[in-house]
């Protein structure tokens, strides 16, 4: 087992090495307002057999999952994915169907539309055939907490008697985002989890004797290269250094933060009905970081939610919805099904955002609106009048054509398998626009009217007595009432 913990300051002069104490098996950190970020890497051979069973029926697996509070992401830690959970699947050539679905219930809970990949997953759409960090199968669900994997961990990973393990564990309670890799080649299982900037004051333990973690604790220092960022600050091994060692380095990274002050919120246009409108607000005019960039807005839609993509052909109707043009939609687009036949999880879509003219600079900035009508399907009967359809907020970034000769790879800290890259070229930068903090969550919900079971009794016995009742009538119509008719001599009909 390999483990990388790294500190992230964000404003240097709030640190000093003095809040830094390292021993031979311990490093201890006393009020250190940084990010954190804990990458574990365990060998195939690490793990229980059940799991290790599982890991080795697939080629590969990529796991996202985010919070639905909104967090303050710093670079390299910039990338985003939509809030709830995102599996990434490829499975192997003679092994087409697996058991991955039954795994998942047992770490995330109970999770919707998941059987089998084969027919509860969608396929990845690839648009840059040259981008091969892609994988086959993608499924969504909405996981609003961790808990139901924590006690998996504590129940299936961790020993009764290691509390360091069960306290680790627990502390991915208030992470805001997990990743979980897997692949057929370097046959490891990668654990990523950040954490939002906090105080840190805490003690980091070697495992065992023969264990090493490395620990950092950086900051961000100017480089002159605008396609890499440079980082400063302190470097231990522990379990073979004593004290930290002083150390500099930059690295490329495909996510950067945008420079603008932009923030964006969504919401629901009222009242939402069965063709709810979502509308996106950015806090001011969105200002292009560079010439080739492109703002786009990437959704991912659960089973009772889906897009006409015929809408989006006409450019009036495009304009009109401050749009460019919908650039990809993969996943369960049938118009006409209800919920409770469409096998898949979803649907996602990729918008490519029209953007405003050059803004008058002596006026000050506006707000603006993006909106994307959606539509809903029919749902199940419930023992409630509505029922409740979670929509996660999309990822909204612009991507920009890296310089030529701009090298993507060896970045320490890059994030892959986001479920929008390969819709871009593979030297694309992404510049994220954040989302506006202090709002409840990054979830909105949407109440759907269904038949209500506690009525559907009365509703099934009226429907009964109306056929019976008419069928009654007609019967009345066509034979109660008919009389005989004597036609006499001389042509007179009489009755």
């Amino acid at each position: 087992m390999k483990q990388r913990i790294t500190y992230l300051v964000q404003n240097p002069d709030d640190f000093t090495p003095e809040q830094l104490d390292v021993s031979e098996t311990t490093f201890t950190l006393n009020k250190v307002p940084a990010a954190k970020e804990h990458r574990i890497t365990f060998g195939l051979s690490e793990l229980p057999g059940e799991l290790r069973t599982a890991f080795e029926q697939w080629h590969e697996l990529h796991i996202r999952w985010t919070c639905q509070t909104p967090y303050t992401a710093v670079p390299p830690f910039t990338s985003r994915v939509s809030p709830g959970l995102h599996v990434f699947f490829t499975p192997r050539k003679d092994q087409p169907e697996t058991t991955l679905c039954d795994h998942l219930h047992q770490a995330f809970g109970p999770l919707p539309k998941c059987s089998s990949p084969t027919t509860s997953f969608t396929k990845l759409p690839v648009l840059s055939e040259r981008f091969s960090m892609s994988s086959y199968f993608q499924y969504y669900a909405h996981v609003p907490t961790l808990e139901n994997l924590v006690t998996f961990i504590h129940e299936k990973l961790c020993n009764s008697s290691s509390k360091a393990c069960k306290a680790a564990a627990s502390s991915l309670l208030s992470v805001a985002y997990l990743d979980i890799d897997y692949d057929a080649i370097s046959h490891a299982v990668v654990i990523n989890a950040f954490w939002a900037p906090n105080t840190w004051t805490e003690s980091v333990t070697l495992p065992g004797k023969q264990d090493t973690i490395e620990i950092g604790v950086l900051t961000h220092e100017p480089n002159p290269d605008p396609d890499d960022i440079g980082f400063g600050g302190f470097l231990t091994v522990l379990g073979q250094d004593t004290a930290p060692k002083p150390t500099r380095f930059q690295t490329p990274t495909r996510h950067y933060p945008l420079a603008h002050p932009l923030t964006y919120t969504t919401s629901l246009s009222s009242p939402t009905g069965l063709h709810p409108t979502l509308i996106i607000s950015l806090s001011t005019l969105p200002i292009p970081p560079h010439a080739t960039c492109k703002l786009h807005a990437h959704l991912t839609l659960p089973s009772a939610l889906f897009i006409d993509k015929y809408q989006f052909v006409d450019p009036l109707f495009l304009a009109a919805h401050h749009l460019h043009a919908l650039r990809s939609l993969s996943g369960a687009t049938d118009l006409e099904a209800p919920d409770w036949v469409v096998e898949q999880w979803g649907s996602a879509a990729l918008f490519e955002v029209a953007l405003p003219n050059a803004p008058n600079q002596q006026a000050p900035p506006a707000a603006y609106n993006i909106s994307i009508p959606l539509h809903l399907r029919y749902l199940p009967a419930a023992p409630s009048s509505h029922s409740a359809v979670p929509l996660p907020w999309p990822v909204l970034f612009f991507a920009c054509r890296a310089d030529e000769g701009a090298k993507m790879a060896g970045n320490p800290f890059d994030r892959l398998h986001l479920g929008y890259e390969a819709l871009f070229g593979p030297k694309t930068r992404f510049m994220h626009v954040p989302p506006a903090q202090g709002v409840d969550g990054m979830v909105e919900w949407i109440d759907v009217p269904v038949l209500d079971l506690r009525g559907a009794a009365w509703v099934e016995w009226g429907t009964v007595g109306m056929v019976v009742g008419a069928f009654l009538g007609l019967c009345w119509v066509l034979f109660g009432g008919k009389k005989e008719v004597v036609v006499e001599k001389g042509g007179k009909k009489k009755q």
